[in-house]
């Protein structure tokens, strides 16, 4: 048989091989670090016997599809520690997250914080057992029959779930043994590092009419310092959390009388228009016009759109004069009505449109998170409408903007390309078109990025940009969406050089995705402090005494003419109190004046990046932050800060 591995070397064999096998003819090291295999896309058991032709892929705790068998591991050792201690706790679900594991589980007197010690203190004890990892199947009959003789009520209703004819795989490590359709390593001793984290309610199958179970996170890592690294992150993201941050720096509130609905604050409304002022510049420098559609539009329009059928769960709907309308969860049929409002001709392709739009999407109140899951927020649309020509091009100039935008915030960012999914719409010649004109514009560029098989939209192929933040967590913000089927929905026309009416191909993109998300991680991200052309408090004048005022005043006055926002401190307070909390609001400088500075017309001043940094004219002063403001400048921030 032949295999061929990632990177397009081909291994042939003479018989089956497991995947462990394989990862050891490829070499010894990479079979010690091996946690799953990937066998023609499939996620697949190191123990799994490859016993035909196909692709495969050496997972390891590198790739997020190795860490999610290191973690699965991971929730079993946390299930067998916590029946080795406490033996009457019944035992639910326990999968691998996007950050670690939890375990559901079941016990009389529910588990508390202090409890959490212990447990991970048996954990690391069954680390070094290493205990072996087995698989193996039973018959359903067997399978209820094992955990009714062992009072598992919730594996006996899972196993009943399952659908008739499914295999009823189990894994055993020394005397514990779980219901699990896998993969999971080798055996328990590569679990080097491991931390529980925290403890929650869960309801059994998240359903509230069931018991509340407690669900038991945790964390591990094949090496000690990985983890350390780690915590390091989650403290440092506690502090920086934008939530925290934003009550603070009175950048933005939440209320119970609007719940994912937030309220902007005046420091808060500064930054969103500053942001949002930078928006309006770079796209009509990129050659963009801006358009604004309504918030509530009527039911006909999202049924020819398709959401009132795909996505009405999420929308908010009224009637005005007894017929149904909702209030708009995007743009983009909007758009298709702006882009009908005149005949087109291809001389005016291609149409850049971009809009700051408001719209509102249902979300569950459990799935509330600050600014970064909401209700309601500004989307910074824009729809590109173009001949098939044009896409190559028009691809190319979004991924620049993009980049443009990421890089002003010192975002490092990795691109991702989604083909077509099993559910698409449209013919093969569109989607082959729309995804070499994707994949072609990247490789134009010369940029690096991955190909998600089949992770496309319904309606065509798409490019994802998953920046990085000061402490290394991704977020998935812009994209770029090569959409064939709503002009063909909203029977969008031009007519061609050939006097022929022709169909348009549209793009749908976003560079910071939702204006408030956006803010909430950029808040994190520099911890609050904004850059100076971003802070909502660029100078604050601190007078040493109330007999410095006047001359205080007289500098904010200078400060003002000149465009920078500025305040002053009058209060009768010491100027070291002062200063200190003008570093906890996060201002860039501070210009204090006393009776020498009065005298000479200076300002000594202090800023969040250098400290002191002596006196200077006003003029001087102004003439070097203007400066800084202008080009966007990014100063490094004190380490103490």
């Amino acid at each position: 048989m032949k295999v061929q591995l990632k990177g397009g070397e081909v291994k042939e064999y003479a018989q089956s091989m497991s995947v462990l096998e394989i990862a050891k003819d490829i070499s010894e090291g990479l079979a010690r670090a091996a946690t799953a295999g990937k066998k023609d896309g499939e996620i697949v058991d190191l123990r799994t016997e490859i016993r035909e032709d196909c692709q495969l892929e050496i997972l390891t705790f590198e790739q997020e599809e190795g860490k999610g068998a290191f973690w699965h591991t991971s929730s079993h050792i946390l299930a067998q520690a916590i029946k080795r201690l406490y033996p009457d706790t019944r035992l639910a679900i326990g999968p691998s997250i996007e950050n670690g594991f939890y375990y559901d589980v079941d016990r009389e007197i529910p588990f508390v914080a202090e409890d959490l010690e212990k447990i991970e203190a048996e954990m690391k004890k069954i680390v070094k057992e290493n205990l072996p990892i087995r698989r193996f199947t039973k018959p359903r009959e067997e399978a209820v029959a094992y955990f009714e003789e062992k009072g598992e009520n919730y594996k006996i209703e899972l196993v009943q779930d399952l659908p008739e004819g499914e295999e009823i795989s189990f894994y055993q490590q020394g005397e514990f043994v779980d219901l699990c359709a896998g993969p999971h390593l080798m055996s328990t001793k590569a679990v080097k590092a491991v931390k529980l984290t925290s403890l929650a309610g869960a309801y059994w199958r998240g359903s509230e009419k069931n018991k509340m179970l407690t669900r038991i996170y945790g964390i591990s890592y094949p090496k000690k310092a990985q983890l350390e690294e780690y915590l390091h992150r989650l403290e440092e993201a506690k502090k920086r959390d934008h939530r925290k941050l934003g009550k603070e720096l009175g950048l933005f509130m939440m209320c119970e009388e609007g719940p994912g609905f937030p309220f902007f604050l005046p420091k808060g409304m500064v930054l969103k228009n500053t942001l949002l002022d930078y928006w309006r510049q770079l796209h009509k420098d990129n050659g963009y016009v801006e358009i604004s559609t309504p918030v509530i539009l009527s039911r006909h329009l999202w049924e020819t759109s398709g959401h009132w059928y795909h996505y009405r769960e999420n929308m908010y709907t009224t009637q005005i004069d007894g017929e149904d309308f909702a209030i708009k969860p995007m743009n983009c049929p909007g758009g298709m009505l702006v882009y009908k409002s005149e005949p087109r001709s291809y001389k005016d392709l291609p149409l850049r449109a971009g809009e700051l739009g408001l719209v509102h999407r249902h979300e569950k109140s459990g799935a509330l998170h600050g600014l970064f899951r909401v209700r309601c927020f500004t989307q910074d649309d824009a729809h590109i409408f173009m001949t098939p020509e044009q896409i190559r091009e028009e691809i190319k100039g979004v991924v620049r903007l993009i980049d443009e935008v990421y890089s002003l915030f010192g975002f490092k960012y990795h691109i991702e390309l989604s083909t077509r999914p099993e559910n698409s719409m449209g013919d093969d010649r569109d989607w082959e078109i729309a995804t070499e004109g994707l994949q072609g514009a990247l490789d134009d560029l010369g940029r690096d990025y991955v190909i998600n098989e089949g992770d496309g939209a319904f309606y065509g192929p798409k490019i994802d940009f998953h920046l990085e933040d000061s402490i290394g967590r991704t977020w998935q913000c812009g994209t770029i969406q090569l959409d064939m089927q709503l002009p063909q929905r909203f029977e969008l026309e031009y007519t061609g050089a050939d006097g022929e009416k022709h169909r348009p191909i549209m793009i749908h993109r976003v560079a910071f995705g939702s204006i408030e998300r956006f803010i909430g991680i950029l808040t994190e991200h520099f911890a609050g402090a904004f850059p100076t052309w971003l802070a909502p408090v660029q100078v604050r004048v601190l007078p040493i005494s109330e007999k410095y005022v006047e001359y205080g005043r007289s500098v904010l006055e200078q400060l003002n003419r000149a465009g920078i926002r500025g305040e002053i401190d009058e209060r009768a307070e010491k100027i070291g109190y002062k200063i200190r909390e003008t570093q906890m609001n996060k201002v860039p400088y501070m210009l204090v004046v006393g009776a020498k500075e009065e005298e000479e017309g200076l300002v000594a001043v202090r800023s969040r990046f250098a400290g002191d940094e002596g006196q200077r004219s006003t003029e001087a002063f102004i003439s070097g932050i203007l400066e800084e403001i202008e080009g966007k400048i990014q100063r490094e921030v004190q380490k103490d800060e």
